[in-house]
Order: structure tokens, then C-alpha cells, then sequence
């Protein structure tokens, strides 16, 4: 390949293993790090073009302050698909980077792609974003290809916001499902769920049409409905009467909806947001309260105009 390039993918789980293959496949060479694997990252790294952080929300801050004290290639370009929040700063995982390597470009990757899919070679798409243009086409090169369609996109924090918010409403669809409320239940919630997210997304500064896009409604219709979803099954199995441990004892992987969930609601009282989906996934989540007695507050709120300042 002519224009090929130096590729490391940093996380060797389902997701990081996806992005790997579909770079491989475009020709282009591929390195994968993990933490657990006992290797330097330094040799990992080394002239590397894309730099790829595939981790969960909790190894993020380790794994940049390891990066900090490494020589990276001067044109080398960050790329996150970890769809969290920090719980010490509720920062993203693109503006810790940034704050890290402000002369390095991010951009953020992130779209409805459950990784058993794109393992298995079916289509889909996501979205690449960045305050760069230039930064996010030439990741939006590296890949796309004819079973991954790849759209870019200047507005990072509402691309990764979206990616991040949904997890929580996934909780509340696999709820929903597990307690055999029906489709006009799930809708009803799947769409409020987004409404949510838009007044969340937007207080902190994102854009509102990025969340009617493949990061935003996409992966939120993916992840409601699926049960290849980790967050989903959370739900899913809450509301058939298993704990939350016993559920996370044999979870293959990290479900980020429920870090997500909680610092979300800190932030958002803080800041005086309305969450009342986010709201009664955390007191479920806290066994503050069933499944079921969640919808009946929700069902029960305040009637109201569906679109109000």
C-alpha cells in the first residue's frame, strides 16, 4: 500500500481487536498494547501515525500519564473509542488527551458498532470527529472501507457524548425488555432517552444535530436493542430479579453505563440538568429502588408540553 500507515491500537479487548482488524485489512500496519500484557509501551509507539486508545474509562488517565513521558512522532495523531466520563474531573476521555497533547490533534471515533459484528465482517458505519478536519479525514481514510462507511465530523464532544449518554438509556431499555413492557414502552423511552441526552449534551456545550446522527440516535438505537450490548444486558438481567454483582461476576467486559450513570448524575445536579431517565437507572443500580418501581415514576412525573425551554 502506498499510503500506508503506522497504526497502534492501545486495549486488546473485543472493541480494540475489531479496530485493528478493519486497519489490517486496509492494508495498513498494526500494532496492539494492552496493560495487562507486561510489554513498554514505549517500543509500542514508536513513529506511530494513529494512535488508538480502545481502553475502558478506568485505565484512561494510567495509560496517558504513561504516554506523557514518551516520545511520540510529531505528527502523530490521537484517536479515542472509550465511551466514558472520568469520575474525578466528569471529563471526556478526547479532553483529557487534548489537555495532555495540546499540540497533538484528537479525534474521537465513535458510531453504532457493537464489535461482535464488525468481528464478523457486517456493515456499518461510524462517525470520525475532530476540532481538525484535516485530522479527522485523514483517520476517516485509514478506515473506511467497503463494510465500514466512515463520516467525519467537527463536533468531538457531541460525537463522544453521544456515544457516552446512551449507555445509561441501554440500562433502561434492557430494563424495559426484561420486565415484558412492550414496543410501545421501549419507543416511548428510547426517544425520551434522546431527548435526554440532547439537553445534556447541549448544556455542556455540543451541538444538538450531532446527537440525530450515526454517534447520537445510531448507536442509541443500536445499543437499546441488542443484547450483544453489555449495558443493555445490565438492564436486561436487573429486571429478571438478578443482582448487580452477580450480573457483573459473569460479564465478559466493561458495561460503562454504570460509571457513566454516576457521574452524570453528579454533574448534572451540579449543574441543575433534568435526568429523570439517568435519575432512576442510578437508584436501580444502587438498589434504591426495582426495575419496575423506576417506570412507575417515570410514568408517574408531572404532564408536560414534549418540547419546552
Amino acid at each position: 500500500m502506498t499510503n500506508s500507515k503506522s497504526v497502534v491500537i492501545l486495549g486488546a479487548g473485543a472493541w480494540g481487536t475489531a479496530l485493528a482488524q478493519l486497519v489490517s485489512i486496509n492494508g495498513h500496519q498494526v500494532r496492539i498494547w494492552s496493560r495487562g500484557s507486561g510489554l513498554e509501551l514505549a517500543p509500542a509507539i514508536l513513529d506511530a501515525d494513529i494512535i488508538v486508545s480502545a481502553i475502558s474509562m478506568k485505565g484512561v488517565r494510567e495509560v496517558i500519564m504513561q504516554l506523557e513521558g514518551i516520545k511520540l512522532s510529531d505528527t502523530a495523531i490521537f484517536v479515542t473509542a472509550t465511551k466514558g466520563l472520568d469520575p474525578q474531573t466528569t471529563c471526556t476521555p478526547s479532553q483529557i488527551l487534548q489537555a495532555a497533547f495540546p499540540s497533538h490533534p484528537v479525534v474521537v471515533l465513535s458510531g453504532p458498532n457493537l464489535s461482535k459484528e464488525i468481528e464478523l465482517g457486517l456493515p456499518a458505519a461510524t462517525v470520525v470527529a475532530s476540532y481538525s478536519a484535516t485530522a479527522a479525514e485523514s483517520v476517516q481514510l485509514v478506515f473506511s472501507s467497503p463494510r465500514f462507511r466512515v463520516y467525519t465530523n467537527l463536533d468531538p464532544l457531541g460525537v463522544e457524548l453521544g456515544g457516552t449518554l446512551k449507555n445509561v438509556i441501554a440500562i433502561a431499555a434492557g430494563a424495559c425488555d426484561g420486565l415484558q413492557l412492550g414496543t410501545n414502552a421501549k419507543a416511548a423511552l428510547v426517544t425520551r432517552g434522546l431527548t435526554e441526552m440532547v439537553r445534556v449534551g447541549v448544556s455542556w456545550g455540543a451541538k444538538t444535530e450531532t446527537f440525530y446522527g450515526l454517534s447520537g440516535l445510531g448507536d442509541l438505537l443500536a445499543t437499546c436493542n441488542s443484547s450483544l450490548s453489555r449495558n443493555y444486558q445490565i438492564g436486561y438481567q436487573l429486571a429478571c430479579g438478578k443482582t448487580l454483582s452477580d450480573i457483573l461476576t459473569h460479564l465478559q467486559g466493561t458495561a460503562e453505563g454504570i460509571n457513566t450513570c454516576s457521574v452524570l448524575m453528579a454533574r448534572a445536579k451540579a449543574q441543575n440538568i433534568e435526568v429523570p431517565i439517568t435519575e432512576q437507572v442510578y437508584r436501580v443500580l444502587h438498589n434504591e429502588s426495582t426495575p419496575r418501581q423506576a417506570l412507575e415514576e417515570l410514568m408517574l412525573r408531572h404532564i408536560k408540553p414534549e418540547y419546552y425551554n
